[in-house]
């Protein structure tokens, strides 16, 4: 069962947007998919995104020539892609509403599945652990799995950014986050700006759960890297640059927003 705080939060219909700044693409997208064309069997592969949202992703993968089929708890989310999907005549692309830690209606055989959204809202690492094997449970032996994380020191670095560290309710949030990476908005409806329930990864812990979960060849990325501090769309290629040099560097590793966990299954 989704958490009611999360599920209210995607109800708000902002997912859409997240990822575009006046139309154009944000770093975290462009680097997304950077990372996972690395680590993705060639198209017409089958993909499963799990949590896919409203299918920013999927669509991108679909257009480029992959079977995708799209499950995510939030039934808007759902039918966002659906319509993103006939509007973009991709007919290799569906979508349902599923759960990240049963995936038994879905069958088996992907070549690779995605996870880029559930962990970092499973709060309780028997949940994260379950989700994962579950997607490996679905992939076929010797595919891929690709998972996101969230730094746990992303909503201290995002409160510099935007100076809002004094926020009496931001505060409190991000000491929290420090302190155990559980990451609470008491007031997640007033001040939606500040996320919601979440679990926020420090970079070996969620190379230690991809592994526990039993990912071969496990590797790490820091998908913004240090560049997302200064985030403008008009400088995309120097933070480009920053991200691509700095992704496998174990100093900087937390020091993105989002972490990507790569591995193939048994």
């Amino acid at each position: 069962m989704l958490d009611p705080d999360v599920a209210a939060h995607y109800e708000l219909g902002s997912e859409d947007a997240r990822l575009f700044v006046d139309g154009r693409p944000r770093l975290e997208y462009v680097r997304t998919l950077e990372l996972l064309e690395r680590v993705l069997p060639p198209a017409p592969a089958r993909l499963l995104d799990v949590g896919g949202g409203t299918g920013v992703y999927a669509v991108a993968l679909s257009e480029r020539g992959y079977q995708v089929h799209l499950v995510d708890p939030v039934p808007l989310h759902v039918d966002r892609a659906r319509m993103a999907a006939s509007e973009r005549n991709l007919a290799m692309m569906t979508a349902a509403v599923g759960d990240a830690r049963d995936l038994q209606a879905l069958g088996s055989g992907y070549d690779a599945v995605l996870l880029l959204g559930p962990l970092y809202h499973l709060t309780d690492r028997a949940d994260r652990l379950l989700a994962l094997a579950e997607a490996i449970r679905v992939t076929r032996p010797g595919g891929v799995l690709a998972a996101i994380g969230i730094s746990r020191y992303a909503s201290l670095i995002d409160g510099l950014r935007r100076q809002v560290l004094d926020d009496p309710v931001f505060r409190p949030i991000v000491e929290g986050d420090l302190r155990d990476g559980q990451h609470r908005n008491p007031d997640v409806h007033g001040r939606p700006e500040f996320f919601t329930t979440a679990y926020f990864h420090l970079p070996d812990e969620l190379r230690a759960e991809a592994e526990a979960a039993g990912l071969r060849d496990v590797r790490l990325f820091a998908v913004e890297g240090p560049a997302w501090i200064l985030e403008d769309p008009d400088d995309m290629e120097n933070q480009l640059f920053s991200a691509r040099v700095t992704e496998s560097e174990p100093a900087l590793l937390a020091a993105t927003s989002h972490l990507m966990v790569t591995g193939t299954t048994p």
